[in-house]
């Protein structure tokens, strides 16, 4: 293990702004260091809105970096990051992000917290000032916080709610092509489209742990324990969506998640989807650009089951929530709705290929589930099975 110590000092207008005296940890941990940091880089302040070279090219090429520079009213940003432990006792989301409403006159930075067990959550805001992030690479710090994909530091102590601890991540597996000329990102073309109300990235489909946060008065270990990140970006969330991800299945080095959402589109909407499985080594993506289509079979309030339609390949899944928490999501930048998620949702899937032999199945009781807005809105009559 290798600790270094920086001190990050910023100058604007002859006023120094000294960023904690931090203890960012670099570990070799398997075949590489899991904490990137180099020396030519800099946390930039947010509010401050500097001039930063090459920021528009390395965020079209990096989604999982911060997106919203210059953003000044009606722009959210967050990021999911999903820990479990290796014996599922200890489940654990948090989200850090920042909010801006629709005319700008209202910004903060938050961090989300919720457990996975009791579905208990916890919003604690900052200003916006205390909101700074890497030019070239995903890093972000809220306070003392500090979020990046290969690790995750907590330091809380404020409006009555104590979170602190370090969780690192190893054997990083990043969403790439099905094909070498293919997309490179989770929304396909889809990503290039400048209006669109709401963008979806993947920083990590799967990865190990090590580490700990304590979160008021309950201790979780992640020691060998599995995680997941992704992010959201934009004006608001849909109207409508269905979400699932898990990566918790007897197969260790599995992975799934499946967005199906309503989509404004020029005065219209419809329903699109995406996502990808991830089994034996080989990552398969799918959505509306790629021409997959599914279907629904059973749809009610606390279980869904559906077929993926792929090329030469069905997916079948069937998904039943179990308890859920209350989140705060955006609408037109602002964090003013309520959604409910669960982390420990049960999910069966089964992949065939298309002579209706069984390539993987599995089931995981750690599951990601959001069920939110009207079914009536998101599907239609081809949705449904006959």
């Amino acid at each position: 293990m290798v600790i270094i110590c920086y001190n990050y000092l910023f100058k604007k207008n002859n006023l120094q702004l000294k960023i904690n005296k931090w203890l960012l940890t670099l570990m070799f941990l398997g075949n590489g260091l899991t904490f990137v940091s180099q020396n030519n880089s800099s946390l930039v302040k947010f509010v401050d809105y500097p001039k930063v070279q090459a920021y528009k090219a390395n965020k079209s090429k990096n989604s999982s970096m911060f997106q919203g520079y210059k953003k000044t009213k009606k722009y959210f940003e967050g990021w999911y990051f999903k820990m479990v432990s290796q014996d599922e006792i200890s489940i654990l989301s948090v989200i850090p992000g920042i909010s801006i409403s629709e005319d700008g006159s209202s910004k903060h930075a938050f961090i989300q917290i919720i457990d996975g067990k009791t579905a208990k959550s916890e919003y604690i805001s900052y200003p916006i000032e205390d909101f700074y992030y890497l030019k070239d690479d995903f890093l972000v710090q809220i306070g003392n916080n500090f979020f990046s994909k290969d690790s995750l530091i907590l330091d809380i102590s404020k409006d009555g709610i104590y979170a602190k601890g370090k969780v690192y991540m190893k054997n990083i597996v990043a969403l790439i092509p099905n094909v070498s000329n293919g997309p490179k990102k989770i929304m396909g073309w889809y990503d290039k489209v400048p209006f669109m109300q709401c963008y979806h990235g993947v920083v990590s489909l799967n990865h190990d742990l090590e580490g700990k946060i304590k979160v008021n008065k309950n201790t979780y270990t992640f020691h060998k324990g599995k995680g997941y990140i992704e992010k959201d970006w934009g004006k608001s969330m849909p109207s409508s969506w269905i979400w699932i991800q898990s990566n918790n299945f007897k197969n260790s080095h599995s992975s799934f998640m499946l967005s199906i959402a309503k989509i404004p589109w020029m005065g219209f909407s419809f329903t699109g989807f995406l996502g990808f499985y991830y089994v034996d080594e080989k990552i398969v993506r799918f959505g509306t650009y790629s021409k997959a289509k599914f279907k629904v079979s059973k749809m009610q309030e606390d279980s869904l089951c559906l077929k993926i339609y792929l090329k030469n390949e069905i997916i079948e899944i069937n998904t039943n929530k179990r308890n859920s928490g209350l989140l705060k999501a955006p609408v037109k930048g602002s964090m003013d709705r309520r959604i409910s998620e669960s982390i420990d949702a049960k999910l069966s899937i089964t992949i065939t290929n298309d002579t209706n032999n069984s390539k993987f199945k599995d089931v995981s009781y750690v599951t990601g589930l959001e069920n939110v807005g009207e079914k009536e809105d998101l599907f239609n009559k081809k949705h449904l099975e006959k």
